[in-house]
């Protein structure tokens, strides 16, 4: 399937058709979509009906400098700082991240969208476009936080998407801008950027988003369309019988394997389920790319679609919420 980006605050004309086309699966919103609660539920409303097919409703919401809804929501926020409080209280940083995780998602489900693509699982050691997205620089402690987080999200009724596999966190380069090469083995990265993930998909991750970064020592291509990490490691070796995602193939580092249908061909052959086209100005090349390959299955997406009731009026009613506002962006993490 294909997850697409649209334009503005409502539907246009060519986004409806777009919505039509078999190979659509979903929709990803940006800062670019919102302009207040009532408007982005009135789009999400309006994607639902325009489209033949139910439409897997995304957004990267995860805190901090990646938020993309600001206004009337909570102000999420980094990873970073659970990882600091960690060190002075463990439980306390767990149970807190939780708690995280579930307020993030029980907002996004209450304006019906499905996933927020959460948690990030990369460690964090400096990576440009990761920063202080990362819980740690310590796979263990990183690995904690993604069960956790993982456990939250369900609690809200959302599923959970690991990202990004198999570790972006320890090279330095942003693959929204350069293309990134992690020299190190396989054997290394069992033993540190992978643990985040064996413990995410151990706890029940319906999902993965891919890397655009490539292994050399373990596959010559970057590993969203890799067949060694996307079949041989994530789905035999490590068991994952969940939906993979590509990352954005607008994204620099995704331009190796060529033009707009060659990305996308590179990796749905590779074995990524659900391809990302965040750009609306590649979004009828990518349409017209499809022409040649069969149908996707209509229930491709199914496990990720969103549970329980889409109601800010009961959410605000909950005690809970107000609860986990007080916790969650109070000042034990910025005094961690």
């Amino acid at each position: 399937m294909l997850v697409i980006g649209i334009a503005g605050t409502t539907l246009a004309a060519a986004e409806r058709d777009w919505l039509q086309h078999p190979w659509v699966g979903g929709v990803i919103l940006f800062t670019r979509n919102f302009a207040s609660r009532a408007q982005v539920t009135e789009l999400c409303a309006e994607i639902r009906a325009a489209a033949p097919r139910p439409q897997l409703l995304c957004v990267d919401q995860e805190g901090g400098r990646v938020q993309r809804f600001r206004e009337g929501f909570a102000a999420l926020p980094p990873l970073e700082g659970f990882g600091r409080l960690f060190a002075k209280d463990a439980a306390a940083a767990l149970a807190l991240a939780e708690e995280h995780a579930w307020l993030m998602a029980s907002q996004i489900r209450a304006l019906d969208v499905d996933l927020s693509f959460a948690p990030v699982a990369d460690l964090g050691r400096g990576n440009r476009a990761i920063g202080n997205r990362a819980f740690s620089p310590d796979p263990h402690i990183v690995a904690a936080f993604t069960r956790a987080y993982v456990r939250g999200m369900h609690a809200a009724g959302m599923a959970a998407t690991l990202k990004h596999f198999p570790g972006h966190g320890s090279v330095l380069e942003d693959t929204h801008h350069d293309s990134a090469s992690d020299p190190r083995t396989l054997d290394v990265l069992r033993g540190e950027d992978l643990l985040p993930f064996v413990a995410g998909i151990d706890a029940g991750a319906e999902a993965v988003m891919l890397a655009h970064v490539t292994y050399p020592n373990v596959a010559p291509e970057p590993a969203g369309y890799s067949p060694r990490w996307l079949r041989d490691i994530l789905r035999t070796e490590m068991g994952f019988a969940g939906v993979a995602f590509s990352d954005d193939i607008g994204m620099a580092a995704a331009h190796s394997a060529g033009g707009v249908g060659a990305r996308i061909d590179a990796h749905l052959d590779a074995g990524c389920d659900a391809v990302l086209v965040c750009a609306p100005e590649l979004v009828p090349d990518a349409l017209a790319a499809m022409a040649h390959r069969a149908a996707p299955r209509a229930d491709a997406l199914a496990s990720l679609f969103g549970r329980g009731r889409c109601d800010w009026d009961a959410l605000s009613a909950d005690p809970r919420h107000a609860q986990a506002i007080a916790r969650v962006c109070g000042n034990a993490l910025a005094e961690a």
